[in-house]
């Protein structure tokens, strides 16, 4: 089986879960983490899907699944304990050329969920084929403690810093370089540090004399940074 690692975006689509117990909990925040609209299809619900659907976050059919429930759905995860319910799920899900994931299930799948890293807008998967789930988690949890919040951070200001040079800068070159230099900086150890001083000294150094966090209309405040100080000390 090949894959082929991509990131799909399901902000505003409608997402199916087929399944209400604790595997199921795990899909739907997933989905809701990707601002997608989430509908659940089962006849029971762990506490924290009930709580979602009282406050009107996701939709609940309160039913078995029946064919035709994945029509016009986008992405479906079928996250039960029945293998033949599985099956006829994954026959329509093929039949309408809908993207599906069946939990611990890789033959049924059309894709499997990768284990994520994420901090910010930094997003990390991490796939074994389906081999192994387990030691995906645990690549997941060395890999979280070598990227931390800072990495989250420094993308924030590498967001801004893209957006502040291109409204200035007309020299694509120049704004490449610039950018460039700054991604290869220093700027996670210095957020890291909640080093201020550093942070403006790096901003400054790469995008050019005189620009500094405020400049990119960062407040280093949203950042968890004391306003014009050195944290660490």
């Amino acid at each position: 089986m090949g894959y082929l690692p991509i990131f799909f975006d399901v902000t505003g689509r409608k997402c199916l879960v087929v399944g209400g117990g604790e595997v199921a909990v795990r899909k739907v925040e997933s989905l809701l983490d990707g601002e997608a609209l989430v509908t659940v299809v089962s006849p029971r619900l762990d506490d924290a899907l009930d709580a979602l659907v009282k406050r009107g976050v996701i939709t609940h059919v309160n039913r078995e699944y029946r064919r035709g429930d994945l029509s016009g759905f986008a992405l479906v995860y079928a996250a039960t304990d029945n293998p033949r319910l599985h099956r006829e799920i994954a026959a329509e899900a093929h039949q309408l050329g809908i993207m599906l994931n069946v939990v611990d299930v890789p033959g049924l799948c059309t894709f499997i969920a990768p284990a994520v890293v994420k901090q910010g807008a930094l997003q990390i998967a991490i796939s074994t084929g389906g081999a192994s789930p387990a030691f995906a988690a645990r690549l997941r949890r060395e890999l979280e403690r070598q990227f931390g919040i800072e990495y989250g951070l420094a993308l924030r200001i590498m967001q801004a810093a893209r957006e502040y040079l291109r409204s200035q800068n007309p020299d694509l070159a120049q704004r490449s370089q610039r950018l460039k230099a700054l991604a290869e900086s220093e700027l996670p150890e210095a957020l890291r540090r909640r080093d201020v001083v550093a942070i403006e000294r790096i901003v400054g150094a790469c995008l050019g004399d005189g620009i500094g966090l405020a400049t990119l209309g960062i407040d280093p405040g949203s950042l968890g940074l004391s306003n014009g100080q050195d944290a660490s000390r």
